[in-house]
């Protein structure tokens, strides 16, 4: 990969696939992270999702400090570490500990979570059975990429109030997420002062060499914080991908240059699997499907699934119609396929950057993935 191409980076879940531990998934994340930066990818960068039976990176910051040990160079990252399970005090302090241990690599992607998030969807949580998704809107396509129609999912909401609690989180988490974020800041900056004026420092945190994020999904909040700080933004299209035009136009419109950024700058994730063909590629993609609506369902054995436990489950209109807007979404094929389908996708963002998440049942196929799509990400095809 180039230094002359637009940038590629890796968004990781630690994926637990079915046969295998969240250790084994662990373990992973810190092999393909050394194979990324041997491919040269910017950055690698590690969700956060708790209580799940698919998804190990449950200590965003513990696994990127273990990834950063285990790599020379490559950026590393949150992706984001979800502002209302912690206080900004102790996101200033954990990543700038990691920070200053390895300065100039380390990425605090901060991500909006909690309560009142929640609170937005739980209105229409009411309307239908918990897991049932609910589609509002029409997909489209907008120069060759699918926007799928608006969606949200109902949810247990006893389930949420006893994972809210169990993460410490409390009512109004997010009421004020501006509010945290430049808490956040301010503590990096030395200049703190708390609501009854109360100076105080967090030396760990203090002129930390990191880069602050700010990772959304719509036009609220999250875009316009990201703006009025004048920080990097990551907008979500492999999850969020109805509101992924609207997210980054939102962004854009509210940017202030800042000592972060003269101009806005953005990354778009992007749900990519890489293969030698299309069909093969098809073929290692299939249990993604599956994979959704087990989770969406809330299946407790929701662990990813291999490609015969995809091909042999019947699918009904229904079920293939509760995915639809993930799958949608996902780039599958060829090194030559995905490359000109991400190039229409930063065509119409004006991404300055994107970041791929992939996931496979076989490890040697995620990380055979990355190769080969940084093997196709050649300077003269950058233009798009």
């Amino acid at each position: 990969m180039s230094e002359d191409t637009l940038p590629l980076s890796v968004l990781d879940l630690s994926p637990i696939v079915s046969g295998e531990t969240a250790a084994d998934a662990l373990r992973n994340t810190v092999d393909l992270a050394r194979h990324a930066e041997r491919l040269g990818y910017r950055r690698y960068w590690i969700a956060e999702h708790h209580l799940s039976p698919s998804v190990a990176a449950a200590a965003p910051s513990v696994l990127i400090a273990l990834v950063a040990s285990a790599t020379r160079h490559i950026r590393v990252g949150s992706g984001a570490v979800l502002i209302a399970n912690y206080t900004p005090l102790l996101i200033a302090e954990q990543f700038g500990t990691i920070a200053h241990l390895h300065p100039g690599r380390i990425d605090l992607g901060l991500g909006r979570s909690g309560s009142k998030r929640f609170a937005e969807v739980a209105a229409d949580s009411g309307r239908a059975p918990a897991g049932h998704v609910l589609v509002t809107g029409r997909t489209s396509v907008v120069d060759d990429v699918v926007i799928p129609a608006k969606t949200s999912i109902s949810f247990d909401t006893e389930l949420f109030q006893i994972k809210a609690r169990l993460l410490g989180q409390v009512d109004g988490a997010n009421d004020d997420y501006a509010g945290q974020v430049n808490d956040v800041l301010s503590f990096f900056r030395g200049d703190y002062r708390s609501p009854e004026g109360v100076e105080l420092r967090a030396l760990t945190a203090e002129n930390a060499d990191l880069q602050v994020w700010v990772l959304g999904s719509s036009a609220g909040a999250s875009a316009q914080a990201a703006g009025e700080y004048g920080l990097p933004y990551a907008a979500n299209y492999h999850l969020g991908g109805a509101t992924v035009l609207e997210s980054v136009d939102a962004y854009r419109s509210a940017f202030r240059p800042s000592g972060h950024l003269a101009e806005p700058y953005v990354t778009v994730s992007v749900d990519v699997i890489v293969a030698e063909d299309d069909a093969t590629a098809r073929e290692l993609a299939s249990p993604t499907a599956l994979w959704v609506l087990n989770m969406r369902r809330g299946l407790a054995t929701g662990a990813f699934p291999s490609v015969a436990d995809a091909t042999a489950h019947e699918w009904t209109d229904d079920e293939r119609a509760h995915v639809a807007d993930r799958i949608s979404t996902q780039i599958v094929g060829s090194p030559a396929t995905v490359v000109e389908r991400l190039h229409r996708l930063r065509k119409i963002t004006g991404a300055d950057e994107l970041i791929v998440t992939t996931i496979t049942h076989d490890h040697s196929d995620r990380v055979r993935s990355y190769e080969l799509l940084a093997e196709a990400w050649k300077p003269d095809t950058a233009s798009g």
